[in-house]
């Protein structure tokens, strides 16, 4: 959630006049986050949020609104999309798409407990099951295909051992997606991005998910893998803290109950959800885009739980 394209309280006041939210009080930008352009919006009436879409297209992002306001019908704790007086979610800002959604009261929990990891646990199988019914259908922009573009373009930024091991593990997760077992992995909508900064907690009561924008269809596992590559680290070392990952996996299968597929791909998806996020980082940091409050994430954190995901014990599935 960095800042691309600056928004000030004159912007806002005009823009905001084709939505029934009051007069705009404050506009401040948000520093974190690295996709694009957010801000909290303070008006007359209520707190919201507002994001500047960097990348993805008029016609890509109502998959992702309208995904909100599905699941959100559904019981699963979202921000709402807000729509203008005609009806529309989304909207032009600096000739850019641009939305307005409801800010989630609380904070961000950086330090889980237990008792944090199994709330998001439960609401992440629930967002699963809202989302199956869901009609639009996009990929996961940041999956297998992504991959395969991403590598060789980073390769030259990394020294021999990192190299061999970009390219093992690449190999690695082409051939298991290509198996009859990664076919048989159930699958629907998800997240993608459901890391600590994009959960809000009022003390240990979740209020929410947020920051859809890299939401796409994929194997509900993947989903897990990633949230338990986040909530469920030590640091530095990117070990597994085994509490807390048997919490979120006992809250998530009490809703939705894994799979004897997904039991035996669960390594492989924890590796997976690791190359993901070491490739996104080693791409933004080696080549950044100009933006105000950007700060790259340090991709050795992801190497590192990769490493660990391939050569150490994991906690079972179920």
């Amino acid at each position: 959630m960095a800042v691309f394209t600056p928004v000030d309280i004159d912007d806002l006041a005009l823009w905001a006049d084709q939505y029934d939210i009051g007069k705009v009080l404050a506009v401040k930008g948000i520093s974190s986050g690295i996709e694009n352009s957010n801000f909290f919006v303070t008006t007359e009436r209520n707190e919201y949020v507002l994001t500047v879409f960097e990348k993805l297209s008029f016609a890509q992002l109502p998959f992702y609104l309208n995904l909100m306001r599905h699941v959100a019908e559904r019981g699963v704790l979202v921000p709402q999309p807000i729509a203008n007086r005609s009806g529309e979610l989304l909207t032009a800002m600096h000739g850019k798409p641009a939305a307005l959604v409801t800010k989630l009261e609380g904070a961000c929990q950086m330090a889980p407990k237990p008792r944090h990891c199994a709330e998001v646990g439960a609401m992440l199988a629930k967002l699963h099951l809202a989302a199956q019914d869901y009609a639009l259908r996009q990929p996961n922009l940041r999956g297998l295909e992504w991959w395969r573009e991403t590598a060789p373009v980073v390769m030259p930024f990394l020294p021999p051992a990192e190299q061999a091991l970009l390219r093992e593990e690449l190999a690695f997760q082409e051939d298991y997606a290509a198996s009859p077992a990664y076919a048989r992995l159930p699958s629907g909508p998800v997240h993608a991005d459901l890391f600590r900064n994009n959960v809000m907690f009022d003390g240990e009561r979740l209020t929410g998910f947020f920051d859809f924008y890299f939401a796409g269809v994929d194997t509900w596992l993947f989903d897990v893998a990633v949230t338990v590559n986040d909530w469920c680290v030590n640091e530095p070392d990117g070990t597994l803290d085994v509490e807390r990952v048997r919490a979120l996996l006992a809250a998530y299968h009490a809703v939705r109950p894994f799979t004897d597929e997904e039991a035996q791909g669960w390594r492989t998806m924890l590796r997976a959800g690791a190359l993901r996020f070491w490739l996104s980082r080693l791409y933004d940091l080696h080549l950044p885009r100009d933006a105000e409050m950007l700060t790259p994430h340090d991709p050795a954190h992801f190497e590192r739980i990769l490493r660990e995901r391939i050569a150490q014990p994991i906690p079972p599935l179920v």
